[in-house]
């Protein structure tokens, strides 16, 4: 179905430009519903696409050839995926993606993409401050990778994702292993270390955070 230049709202990346860019970007794009557990790319093959998340959520993966999964990232509404790979002619996706749950995205294909840039700064400026803005987490999670132990890591994440001193369970394992740059096995080993310790405390529908000192220190090792 055609898309509505007030969609665009509900996504920063987009809300940012100029309304004609949003008018010309709105006539070139449409809207896709899809479901839970539905595929909607597949890594490695030619890229037709960027999106934008709407409503809903999906995981971004890889096949390892023995058959195992590594979640690379979580996508949440408002979030673009496969911009990359878009700006490319004949650009291949870096990876699988997978809704959630029931999920709403606006397409756009890589080729009135790569146009609609040629035509409007302000639309490469902004893909660009994006693009800018991955980087620098990536620089920032290899330097944490390369200094601090998942335990550490897993402390940090716990204390920089607490609402009112508790980590919803919405975040899954993978989905926390993805942000640690870790595998799910490690994640569950190291919150039953910190449970053990007495910092935290798990249950099914919270990870409560008991001790935040103790939890500032453990993210520093």
């Amino acid at each position: 179905m055609p898309c509505d230049a007030r969609l665009f709202q509900s996504i920063p990346l987009l809300a940012s430009l100029p309304e004609h860019v949003r008018d010309a970007m709105a006539r070139a794009m449409s809207v896709r519903s899809c479901a839970a557990g539905e595929v909607l790319l597949v890594g490695g093959e030619p890229c037709e696409a960027a999106y934008f998340v709407l409503e809903g959520a999906a995981r971004v993966f890889r096949d390892a050839p023995s058959g195992r999964q590594q979640i690379l990232t979580r996508i949440v509404a408002g979030q673009p995926f496969n911009l990359v790979p878009a700006l490319r002619a004949r650009g291949t996706n870096h990876a699988s993606v997978q809704a959630t749950v029931p999920s709403r995205l606006l397409r756009i294909s890589s080729n009135d993409l790569r146009e609609l840039i040629k035509r409007f700064p302000d639309l490469g400026l902004a893909l660009l401050g994006d693009l800018a803005d991955k980087l620098d987490h990536l620089t920032n999670l290899v330097e944490t990778i390369a200094l601090r132990s998942v335990r550490g890591r897993l402390a940090r994440f716990l204390l920089d994702h607490a609402e009112s001193g508790q980590v919803p369970r919405r975040w899954t394992l993978d989905d926390i292993a993805a942000q640690l740059g870790t595998v799910r096995d490690m994640v569950g080993r190291s919150l039953r270390g910190l449970a053990d310790a007495g910092l935290i405390d798990l249950n099914r529908e919270r990870i409560v955070l008991l001790d935040r000192s103790g939890l500032e220190l453990e993210s520093t090792q």
